[in-house]
């Protein structure tokens, strides 16, 4: 296990060196339209670009920003007055964690209770009715439904104050009850339904297996042979689902941020990329590409090596192939126990 690790992460070191130096080549590739206003010294300008390392080759530049980065140095921002863009991203992350954690805590007891009773419930009216429900919030883009309910439930119908959310009212006022209402459940929504699909589907093929008819002549009820055999085996594959939600809990969301007004890390991203003021904000944009990266890579490995840990069964480095193969003969050899009995 401890050869598995060391391969994992050295795997995700070279992936995030590759994607990092993808984007730092292709952001500065793109034009600097900044135009020097009435009033400002063009020489000013020009020196800061210098200073910045600007003027010289791309690949002299990147290896300037990594020995930067590996002091904790990820620049500074022209459009925020030369601040320091490390802590302006640490301030704003709070923000991003308290708006996800509550749709995190709300979808895993949701979904989790929607796939079960929807795979008890194959083919019968409820099934359809979780399905045809997951089925539009799972095709529909996150950022329509919350514009659908900002402008009904705000404008149209006034039942909430406001559509962005008071960013500066305590956690648990009234005021940030009421503007955080949407975007949690916008965020929620989504989620649930992600998850009860995937419960849903794991479940269904649990129950169709040879080894619940074994247990079902053994004398367990069908209740008893879902939650001792389907279930465990279901969320084999579901667990690391939730595991690697709450850690990218701190990636957050772009859109809803924005679409809410959220002043979190997803709307600092968003703007960067809007050119403000002609040119791109590259210290922002690699300092949060830094982030989202390491966020997405770490997401994967945990889950990765969930598996080992929820299901022993399996290998580390073979995956959920092996343990199908697995299945498939403890199945057999289940049915042939069966047929001798």
């Amino acid at each position: 296990m401890r050869n598995y690790i060391l391969k994992r992460l050295g795997l995700m070191l070279i992936t995030f060196i590759v994607i990092i130096f993808m984007v730092f080549v292709f952001i500065k590739l793109m034009p600097n339209f900044y135009q020097v206003g009435l009033g400002q010294d063009p020489e000013i300008y020009e020196q800061w670009l210098e200073s910045q390392g600007y003027n010289k080759p791309i690949l002299t530049q990147f290896f300037i920003w990594v020995k930067n980065a590996l002091r904790g140095d990820f620049g500074v921002s022209f459009h925020l007055n030369n601040a320091e863009v490390l802590p302006y991203m640490l301030r704003r992350l709070p923000r991003t964690i308290r708006i996800n954690i509550f749709p995190f805590l709300i979808s895993v007891p949701i979904g989790i209770t929607l796939g079960i009773v929807a795979a008890l419930k194959k083919n019968k009216l409820t099934d359809h009715v979780i399905s045809v429900a997951v089925m539009f919030f799972i095709s529909v883009p996150s950022f329509v439904v919350a514009v659908l309910l900002q402008y009904y439930l705000v404008y149209d119908w006034k039942v909430l104050p406001s559509a962005t959310v008071d960013n500066l009212a305590p956690l648990f006022s009234k005021a940030a009850i009421e503007t955080r209402i949407l975007p949690i459940f916008v965020l929620s929504v989504g989620t649930i339904a992600g998850w009860t699909r995937t419960l849903r589907a794991e479940l269904t093929e649990s129950l169709t297996q040879e080894y619940m008819l074994l247990a079902r002549s053994k004398g367990l009820t069908k209740g008893q042979a879902t939650v001792r055999h389907a279930l465990r085996n279901a969320f084999v594959p579901f667990a690391p689902a939730i595991i690697g939600g709450f850690i990218a809990l701190l990636g957050g969301s772009l859109i809803i941020e924005q679409t809410f007004g959220i002043t979190g890390i997803g709307q600092s991203y968003i703007r960067a990329l809007e050119r403000p003021k002609g040119v791109p904000d590259y210290p922002m944009i690699m300092m949060l590409n830094v982030f989202y990266v390491s966020i997405g890579l770490l997401t994967a490995i945990v889950g990765d090596l969930s598996y080992g840990i929820i299901d022993p069964r399996i290998r580390m480095g073979a995956g959920k192939q092996w343990l199908m193969i697995k299945k498939n003969s403890l199945n057999k050899k289940n049915l042939d126990l069966l047929m001798k009995k």
